[in-house]
């Protein structure tokens, strides 16, 4: 079991990430007044000390406690880390993302520090339980306004610690922060380091757009015994880690992310001289999660770890050289790298560095774009934009990164037998030769991800989109055997206009929409026309089977006699209709699927042209 302290925004993003497990968990608030929906969570209300934490993980079999408080809830933080002494607990600290500090701000480590500067007019939106720490500022001449939440709670404790009611400012979720600071005036803006979710950037810059001077006071240190995370990703890998039952599936790492990790680290190691075993991976959304690498001659390496992914290329070995050398070029058509001058403003192969241009180019085992639709035109490498950004992102984080190697860097990325494993992806398909694709949007990939699915689905699409010619069509379908037969109908399409819908078939439909398609041929077979017809735009079988009483009723649409359907009342596969049926009434009932289908797909595609092809076992098609 494992319990959770919130109550803040971190708090409420931790729950969603152990929600996604379908395991009973505890979430604890101080006041209760945090608005949240819990479904598998248990929630529990009031400060706890040490002893009654102490005896609640004891009677209720706690292994593992997350610690998503505020930052400068320092009591709890360290109530927390004794209890998980005493029971030999494992803790996990979710942290806020906490900007760099800012050498134009004054940071000081207690309230008192204030005395050091000259009385001035102070907002401090410090929070309502440091109103009792300024109160005796005033005897030295500042004066006071605090900003506190719109609660009758807060404004209670806040008169109790002696505030008056004109030195009292409300927060507000339209508030524009310019125009308060202008109407109050004050001489300096007193925040807390609380992180981005803490809106400490949104109040600073306002600050220091109109010359306010901003006072930050710093936040207290984590227990060093905690594991930190600063997002939901990182936390629902070290929970997988420190209880590795609470999820039935584990999540894994993307392509992009190996390589990312395989870069930084190379990059230490010609940089520093350094070859951690872990570096540090700031993912696309701002948070920072620890990889493993290795390291070769002249190479870093990262094992993919895909998690319960069913991914073929899980366990591979992702590599990366980093080179201060002349940059490589890859010319727009094709063709090996070259060494060659490269025009930094319209190379989309790399960024800038203070030391120099980083340049990311694929060797072996990395496959070549052929065809339009992706990021980069074809003949460059298949390495996406989002893992491109990445590594450039991961690497200005690096201290004298760009400095010490002399000039540009080239980021060379290899995969050894990668054109073998390839050919197990759908790379083939989406003319990307001579090796896998370098690829991931989120960093992390969930097991068994739908989103991971419709994501390739909608890489197919783009490219279809590209390819397609004029007056032509997209062709969507379920699998390899549907795609068999309806290929010959279509002749003159080329191969990347046929696109494989899996189950995911509203969600192909929606991104066809959102591409502006003018024109979808949409081929099913029965098993899944018939959920289709019944209104599931998403035919898996762990979330809908076939309806037999509604497939009943377009029997009857369609003409059936009484006895065919009293022969259908104990219909298992869908399929078995085909034979069922006699020749007469194939025809009518195909058109009666057609028409249900239409009836679901067509407002999903409310733009573009539809048409519904049947397919039977034996490759027969029904329009």
């Amino acid at each position: 079991m494992i319990l959770l302290f919130g109550g803040t925004t971190e708090g409420r993003k931790a729950a969603e990430v152990l929600e996604e497990a379908g395991s009973t968990f505890y979430y604890s608030t101080k006041t209760g007044e945090q608005d949240i929906a819990l479904h598998h969570g248990l929630r529990i209300d009031g400060a706890m000390d040490a002893e009654a934490m102490q005896r609640f993980c004891q009677e209720q079999e706690i292994r593992l406690i997350i610690d998503a408080a505020h930052p400068f809830a320092q009591q709890l933080h360290q109530t927390i880390a004794d209890v998980a002494q005493r029971l030999r607990l494992p803790v996990v600290r979710y942290e806020r993302i906490f900007p760099p500090r800012d050498e134009h701000f004054i940071w000081i480590d207690r309230y008192e520090d204030l005395r050091t500067l000259r009385p001035a007019t102070v907002l401090a939106t410090t929070g309502v339980q440091s109103i009792s720490h300024l109160k005796p500022l005033e005897t030295a001449g500042f004066r006071f306004l605090y900003r506190i939440l719109p609660r009758e709670s807060s404004v209670a404790l806040a008169k109790a610690q002696g505030a008056a009611d004109d030195q009292l400012c409300y927060y507000h979720d339209d508030e524009d922060e310019v125009a308060l600071l202008r109407r109050l005036r004050p001489d300096i803006l007193l925040v807390k380091e609380s992180g981005e979710s803490g809106g400490f950037n949104k109040k600073t810059q306002a600050a220091r757009s109109l010359g306010i001077t901003v006072v930050a006071l710093k936040r207290p240190a984590t227990p060093f015994t905690f594991h930190c995370v600063n997002g939901p990703h990182g936390l629902r890998r070290r929970v997988e880690q420190l209880l590795p039952d609470f999820f039935s599936l584990h999540s894994g790492l993307t392509t992009g992310t190996c390589a990312t990790a395989a870069a930084v680290a190379a990059t230490i190691r010609l940089t520093r001289g350094e070859t951690p075993s872990q570096v540090p991976v700031i993912l696309p959304d701002g948070e920072t999660i620890s990889v493993g690498v290795g390291y070769g001659n002249d190479y870093a390496f990262c094992i993919k770890d895909g998690g319960d992914d069913p991914d073929v290329t899980d366990g591979i070995e992702i590599r990366a050289k980093v080179e201060a050398q002349a940059p490589l070029h890859l010319p727009p058509e094709g063709g090996g790298p070259q060494k060659q001058p490269v025009d930094k403003e319209s190379s989309p192969l790399g960024g800038e560095l203070e030391g120099g241009q980083v340049f990311i180019t694929g060797g072996e085992g990395i496959g070549t774009i052929t065809l339009p639709g992706f990021d980069y035109p074809p003949g460059s490498p298949a390495i996406n934009r989002v893992p491109r950004e990445m590594i450039m992102t991961n690497l200005k984080a690096l201290p004298l990164c760009g400095r010490d190697g002399g000039g540009p860097f080239t980021i060379t990325l290899s995969v050894p037998n990668g054109a073998e494993i390839a050919r197990r992806t759908f790379n083939p398909r989406l003319g990307i030769e001579g090796g896998i694709s370098i690829i991931g949007v989120s960093g992390i990939t969930k097991p068994f991800s739908e989103e991971a699915f419709v994501a390739s689905i909608r890489k197919c699409m783009e490219v279809a989109k590209a390819s397609m010619p004029a007056e032509g069509c997209l062709v969507i379908n379920s699998g390899a055997k549907s795609e068999a037969y309806v290929k010959a109908r279509f002749p003159e399409l080329p191969a990347p206009c046929f696109v494989q819908y899996g189950n995911y078939i509203g969600a192909t439909l929606r991104i066809a929409a959102e591409l502006a398609i003018p024109r979808v041929t949409l081929c099913v077979m029965l098993g899944k026309a018939v959920k289709l017809a019944a209104g599931n735009l998403d035919t898996h079988s762990r979330r809908t089977t076939m309806d037999v009483g509604f497939v009943l009723s377009m029997l009857t649409e369609a003409g059936c006699s009484d006895d065919v359907i009293a022969a259908a009342h104990g219909l298992t596969l869908a399929r078995d209709l085909w034979t069922l049926l006699p020749p007469d009434r194939l025809e009518p009932f195909a058109r009666v699927v057609i028409r249900h289908c239409h009836h679901h797909c067509d407002p999903v595609l409310p733009d573009g042209q539809l048409d519904i092809l049947l397919i039977d076992e034996e490759g027969h098609i029904y329009a």
